[in-house]
C-alpha cells in the first residue's frame, strides 16, 4: 500500500484512487476490445481477398501514422459535432440501472470517446503483432496439418493459431503496457483518470511531488504486474510445450 495518507489529505487520496480505478477500467476494456479487433484485422491483412486486404492495410496506415492525441480529440470533439443534439444530451446525462445489489451507470462521453480512440489506435498495433505471429509459423506446419487430413479451418484452429498466439504473446503484453501509459492522454478530453486526478490534486494542494509521485508509482506497479503476467504466461506455455 502506498503511504499517500501521510502526504495528502484523505479527500485527495480518494481522488487519486478513483483516477487509478478509471485508468485500470479503461485500460482493461481497451485491451479486450483491441485484442479482438486486432485479431480480425490480422485475418483481413492475411486474406486472399484483395479489397479486404487493402482496406485493412489502409486502416493500419491511418491509425499507426497519426498522433494518438489527435485521434482522441477527433473522437471527442469531431464526432460530437456529427451527432444529433438529442443524442449528445442523452450521452452527457447520467444514467444508471439499479440491479438491487449493484447499480450500473452509463459511462460518461469522455470515457466512451477515450475508449473508442484508444481501441482504434491500439487495434492497428495489435493487428500487426498477430499478423507477425501468423507469419512466423513455419510453412511446414501448414503442410503437416494438411497431411494429417485436417481441413483448412481445423488446421488453423488446432495447429497454426496456438503457435501464432505463442509467438505474439510477448509483443501483445508490450502493447497492453502501452495501453496503460497511453490512457494518460485521455486527460486531454477531460476523463478523470489517474493523470487527470494527480493534476487536480497538484492544482489544489500545490504538492506536486506527492501528487505526481503517487501517480508514477501506481503506473509503475501496474506495468510491473503486466510484466509478471507475461513471465507466468511464458512459463505456462513452456510447460505445455514440453508435454
Amino acid at each position: 500500500m502506498i503511504p499517500m495518507n501521510g502526504w495528502l489529505a484523505p479527500k485527495y487520496v480518494n481522488w487519486l484512487w478513483h483516477g487509478f480505478g478509471m485508468t485500470l477500467g479503461l485500460s482493461a476494456l481497451v485491451a479486450i476490445t483491441a485484442t479482438v479487433c486486432g485479431f480480425v484485422l490480422a485475418l483481413a491483412r492475411s486474406s486472399r481477398s484483395a479489397p479486404l486486404r487493402r482496406g485493412a492495410t489502409l486502416y493500419v496506415l491511418v491509425f499507426r501514422n497519426s498522433p494518438l492525441i489527435v485521434q482522441l480529440l477527433f473522437w471527442y470533439f469531431g464526432v460530437a459535432t456529427l451527432l444529433p443534439e438529442a443524442t449528445m444530451n442523452w450521452l452527457n446525462t447520467p444514467h444508471a440501472v439499479d440491479l438491487g445489489v449493484v447499480s450500473l451507470g452509463w459511462p460518461s462521453f469522455e470515457f466512451v470517446a477515450g475508449w473508442f480512440g484508444l481501441t482504434c489506435y491500439t487495434t492497428a498495433f495489435i493487428g500487426e503483432e498477430f499478423r507477425a505471429g501468423l507469419s512466423g509459423v513455419p510453412a511446414g506446419q501448414h503442410q503437416a496439418a494438411a497431411a494429417l487430413g485436417l481441413t483448412p479451418v481445423g488446421a488453423f484452429v488446432h495447429v497454426i493459431l496456438p503457435q501464432a498466439v505463442r509467438l505474439a504473446t510477448p509483443p501483445l503484453f508490450g502493447q497492453y503496457m502501452n495501453v496503460v501509459k497511453n490512457s494518460s492522454l485521455t486527460m486531454a478530453i477531460g476523463l478523470a483518470e489517474l493523470s487527470y486526478a494527480s493534476r487536480q490534486v497538484d492544482t489544489e494542494t500545490f504538492k506536486t511531488f506527492q501528487a505526481f509521485g503517487a501517480a508514477t508509482v501506481l503506473y509503475i506497479l501496474t506495468i510491473a504486474v503486466l510484466e509478471v503476467g507475461l513471465v507466468l504466461s511464458q512459463h505456462a506455455s513452456a510447460r505445455t510445450g514440453r508435454r
